[in-house]
């Protein structure tokens, strides 16, 4: 999730959750061996467990940059092979690798002779016309035999030449089945489903299947579904927060990041959701994303909060009229 998934996407996705993986956004081999590292790499030590998403192609520099991610703290490394991007296939890597089973092996081993941390690989289940489950088999079992025992399974195929990102997410058929049985095929190793899932009740019904469930756009766009997952699949005893006291550890961070000359927007724009289905949460989101607002610094959560109070006034008048009429 490239530009969505940063440091303050993270660290406001922490407060709903406790025990879940955070993974980065895919972060260039070139990126990181060429520019500013620090930039990419730098994460606040409330983000963990956090694991670094590479993007690459070439087993050197993916050593390298892998051995960069252990040397700042990463939990984990894993390897994108998923994203069907015109862009990426430009650089050779992303979903374009599945096609050089054999090349993603010699990248894993290069990665796992350098880090001691786990190094783990995100992918589709074929691309573009290639619909036999032995080409994700056979994909899988010859990146296992290079060390990988983490495979991260997005339950549709890329379409390389033809859809957009965006139409790779919804035009391909949803094939959990897929994953299912490379559970079955290779049950020494721990897979995870990604794809579609919305609900922690879908959660539950993959995990009868697989070892794990990975959500990408729904966490992003209503960020409160993470809120009862520390309880419901960790075992976690602690209560569940409220939207309020998530919005006041937002407001505590985005603070902090604000004295040290951060754009607010850069944090609020990931929070945008959080009050998803509230009533005034338009309102919310309208103060939160407005640049002239978010110029008087945090004060403006005040003002988002008075659109909320507005909307739940409004919607308790409407109950009110209806009952009376």
């Amino acid at each position: 999730m490239m530009d969505w998934t940063d440091r303050h996407c993270r660290v406001f996705h922490r407060q709903l959750s406790r025990h879940t993986w955070l993974y980065t956004e895919m972060v260039t081999t070139g990126a990181l061996l060429h520019g500013d590292v620090a930039r990419h790499l730098d994460f606040d030590a409330v983000e963990h467990p956090v694991a670094l998403q590479l993007g690459g192609s070439e087993p050197q520099d993916l050593a390298r940059a892998a051995k960069l991610g252990e040397q700042w703290g990463y939990d984990e490394i894993n390897l994108n092979c998923g994203c069907p991007s015109e862009r990426v296939q430009r650089g050779a890597f992303g979903a374009c690798l599945m096609a050089e089973p054999a090349l993603v092996a010699d990248c894993v081993k290069a990665m796992r002779d350098v880090v001691q941390v786990p190094v783990t690989v995100k992918h589709r289940i074929g691309i573009d016309d290639v619909e036999s489950f032995s080409f994700v088999e056979d994909f899988v079992g010859k990146i296992a035999e290079a060390g990988c025992s983490t495979f991260i399974v997005h339950a549709r195929n890329a379409i390389l030449k033809g859809l957009s990102p965006k139409e790779n997410r919804e035009i391909p058929p949803l094939k959990y089945d897929y994953a299912y049985r490379l559970k079955q095929v290779f049950p020494h190793l721990e897979i995870l489903i990604n794809g579609g899932v919305k609900t922690l009740d879908e959660i539950e019904l993959h995990l009868q299947h697989v070892d794990g469930v990975m959500l990408g756009r729904e966490a992003y766009h209503n960020p409160y579904v993470l809120a009862e997952v520390d309880a419901r699949f960790y075992g976690d005893t602690a209560p569940v927060k409220s939207r309020e006291v998530v919005e006041d550890a937002l407001i505590e961070y985005a603070a902090s990041q604000v004295e040290r000359g951060q754009y607010l927007g850069a944090i609020t724009r990931h929070a945008l959701g959080l009050y998803r289905g509230v009533p005034g949460a338009r309102g919310w989101r309208r103060v939160l994303s407005d640049p002239k607002r978010l110029k008087a610094g945090v004060s403006a959560f005040e003002e988002a909060r008075a659109q909320l109070r507005a909307g739940a006034f409004n919607e308790r008048d409407d109950t009110a009229s209806v009952t009376a009429a």
